[in-house]
């Protein structure tokens, strides 16, 4: 039964996850934590950590980390959680592989209509509100922490939030090497 919730809650979250991997975070995060509870925020958070770490799309890894965990927290065995991996992570791809079979032909003939000029143009404050969304879910006491709980910690966090913002997005520094310097950064201001 895991499995067939598994297989059509990531197959809506593939057909609706408009904006790529961190549009569907939010998606991802509601159905998963909020909907089925699957998964505890702090589990989401790994998610999140461990996608961005790991290559590949963020969207697939989160599924097939989503997927492992959902399974291995119900109790089910690594060959199972392992299934219920590749589960997800199929039921996502799969309906950008249908949808990109039957546009493809379409899409080359109509490319210059104005009718899909006007939806692609329509899709795109979709897509910026979803990234949005993303970034907001991540901004969380478990991550950030609070003044009141550690205003240590809080004011570290929010400092390197926007010292990655400003290095990554004004200076253009490599996102790889921002994260490499935050990493470094919170392991000694943090610990």
């Amino acid at each position: 039964m895991i499995y067939l919730q598994l297989f059509w809650t990531f197959f809506k979250i593939g057909l609706f996850g408009f904006g790529g991997g961190y549009g569907m975070l939010s998606l991802i995060q509601h159905e998963t934590v909020e909907r089925w509870h699957w998964l505890s925020s702090s589990d989401f958070t790994d998610i999140v950590a461990i996608s961005q770490m790991t290559p590949g799309p963020i969207g697939i890894n989160s599924a097939t980390y989503c997927g492992y965990t959902a399974l291995t927290n119900a109790g089910y065995s690594m060959p199972m959680a392992i299934l219920g991996s590749v589960t997800s992570t199929f039921a996502l791809v799969l309906p950008s592989l249908i949808l990109m079979i039957l546009i493809s032909k379409m899409f080359m003939r109509y490319m210059h209509n104005r009718n899909i000029e006007s939806m692609f143009l329509g899709l795109r404050p979709a897509v910026v509100g979803l990234l949005a969304a993303a970034a907001l879910l991540l901004m969380t006491p478990d991550n950030f922490s609070t003044p009141h709980e550690n205003p240590w910690q809080f004011g570290i966090s929010c400092f390197l939030f926007a010292a990655a913002f400003v290095g990554v997005f004004f200076l253009k520094i490599n996102p790889i090497r921002m994260i490499c310097y935050c990493a470094i950064a919170g392991l000694l201001l943090l610990y």
